[in-house]
């Protein structure tokens, strides 16, 4: 199987970490520290972190439940804001909905340290070969 090359986004993200993974449904958590300089005004993070955060979960639930050997690119990603997020540590949850052959469909969860739900999250995804990506990073 291809080596896909890790960019550093998780560390860019606030130090993403998988701290929880199930297999039955495919689920895991992943904790990110909200940065005081992903935030606007008012200290709220800016939104396309929260989006990250979640799509970031879905993601590696999705990988991890095809063994490493497909990846998900977004057809289509619907985040539903709840509580506004602010600095210091937050978890998303993302599971595996419904993996088909090509298309798979995935959900998230968004929660500040104490438990509140900050965002849910819907998310369609093409399945793409990990070997492809692989030998695509290797040709540039």
């Amino acid at each position: 199987m291809g080596e896909v090359q890790e960019p550093g986004l998780l560390e860019t993200l606030g130090n993403g970490v998988l701290i929880e993974q199930y297999e039955d449904p495919f689920k895991v958590v992943m904790e990110f520290d909200a940065e005081l300089r992903f935030c606007h005004s008012g200290g709220i993070v800016q939104g396309g972190f929260v989006t990250a955060w979640l799509d970031s979960a879905m993601s590696k639930a999705v990988i991890l439940a095809t063994g490493h050997e497909r990846s998900p690119s977004s057809l289509e990603i619907k985040v539903s804001f709840i509580k506004a997020a602010k600095p210091g540590k937050v978890r998303a949850v993302g599971w595996v909905k419904h993996l088909g052959g090509k298309i798979a469909f995935l959900e998230g969860e968004l929660f500040n340290a104490g438990g509140e739900l900050l965002a849910t999250s819907s998310t369609t995804a093409k399945m793409v070969n990990i070997e492809h990506i692989a030998r695509k990073q290797n040709e540039s």
